[in-house]
């Protein structure tokens, strides 16, 4: 099984791959829209199909990406049924499976946080993912979207601390760095509902946590009962058009050493490796122009932005770097050549 858990930082968001190598399938529970194109490319170099995207519940403080991903990849979207949700593929209930491979993640309905939350159990209880409704030493908030504090602690209780004490743990969020938990830690250690506190207790302790609403419950509410889809399409900001360019899991756009060949005229070629490489064994591109990276952040005002920018180094590391700093300063149009100069002579392209 492959595993990742990743990280949306405006929201503190998880977003869960789970992966099955040798039948190469996969899925992502809570996925962000902002962190899509992340995912994405995580997916592809891990040389993954992404199966489907399952929500935990519908989130009020982030845009889910299930949608988008939907559109790019194919995948299908998940949703419990009692969520209210539109234009999911798959309304999940009580004891439904997900397949990925030859493993399942069987689904717990755990209401309470709201009426349509879920927690994914997989196989026979190796890990869960409890979304909002138990987070670490913490539990979700049931002031407002239907929530219910006493159904929660019932939901936590039956269908979630019943699991295996060794149990790995996953929620939605943490606003601490806190990753895991299990569950034989929350039944002891939960400071709201752990050890022997009761249902009034943790009633009592909910109905006075007098938190304020989520600062994007006006925008990811009524958009996650869409799936996350916008209501106008043409709001998405589109990838870049000026080449076929490849986004990393690292964060970089990447260009083809073989679509530079046909296009060098139309780009400018900026390498960012020292002078005696740029005039050593390896050679350059002949229409580069040499700007080594120990100068680049004081000199990106004189790289020409009349057209698109591809950053060459002797193997792709430092001109990965150089893309960033261009774009810091403002430099939209830059990709990185993947494989640098090593990989363009092993292809037999010409060198000055």
């Amino acid at each position: 099984m492959i595993f990742r858990q990743l990280f949306e930082a405006n929201s503190s968001t998880y977003t869960y791959l789970l992966g099955e190598e040798e039948w190469g399938e996969a899925v992502l529970i809570d996925p962000v829209f902002e962190t899509a194109r992340r995912d994405q490319a995580l997916i592809g170099e891990l040389g993954l199909t992404l199966k489907s995207t399952l929500e935990t519940h519908c989130h009020a403080d982030h845009v889910t990406g299930a949608w988008l991903l939907s559109k790019r990849l194919g995948s299908r979207i998940g949703v419990s049924a009692n969520a209210g949700v539109q234009g999911a593929d798959d309304l999940l209930k009580e004891g439904d499976e997900i397949p990925i491979g030859r493993h399942r993640l069987r689904v717990r309905e755990t209401p309470g946080h709201t009426s349509g939350c879920v927690t994914y159990v997989l196989d026979d209880g190796v890990m869960a993912f409890t979304g909002d409704a138990l987070l670490i030493r913490g539990a979700g908030r049931t002031d407002f979207q239907q929530g219910d504090a006493g159904e929660l602690y019932r939901s936590i209780h039956m269908k979630i601390f019943r699991l295996p004490g060794n149990c790995l743990l996953y929620p939605a969020h943490d606003y601490s760095g806190r990753t895991v938990t299990t569950v034989k830690e929350e039944r002891a250690f939960n400071p709201r509902l752990g050890g022997d506190l009761s249902e009034s207790d943790f009633v009592g302790y909910m109905n006075n946590l007098g938190l304020p609403h989520p600062k994007q419950l006006d925008v990811a509410l009524p958009a996650n009962l869409r799936c996350g889809a916008p209501e106008n399409e043409s709001d998405i900001p589109a990838d870049p058009d000026w080449a076929p360019l490849t986004y990393t899991y690292a964060g970089i756009w990447e260009v083809d050493p073989a679509w530079l060949e046909e296009h060098r005229p139309a780009v400018t070629i900026l390498d960012v490796r020292t002078t005696e490489e740029f005039d050593g064994p390896l050679g350059h591109i002949p229409e580069a122009t040499l700007l080594p990276l120990d100068r680049l952040a004081d000199e990106t005002g004189s790289v020409s932005q009349e057209r698109p920018i591809v950053t060459v180094c002797r193997a792709g590391g430092r001109s990965a770097q150089a893309t960033v700093i261009l774009q810091k300063a403002g430099i939209g149009q830059v990709a990185n050549l993947s494989g640098g100069m090593i990989r363009w002579r092993g292809l037999g392209y010409p060198t000055t």
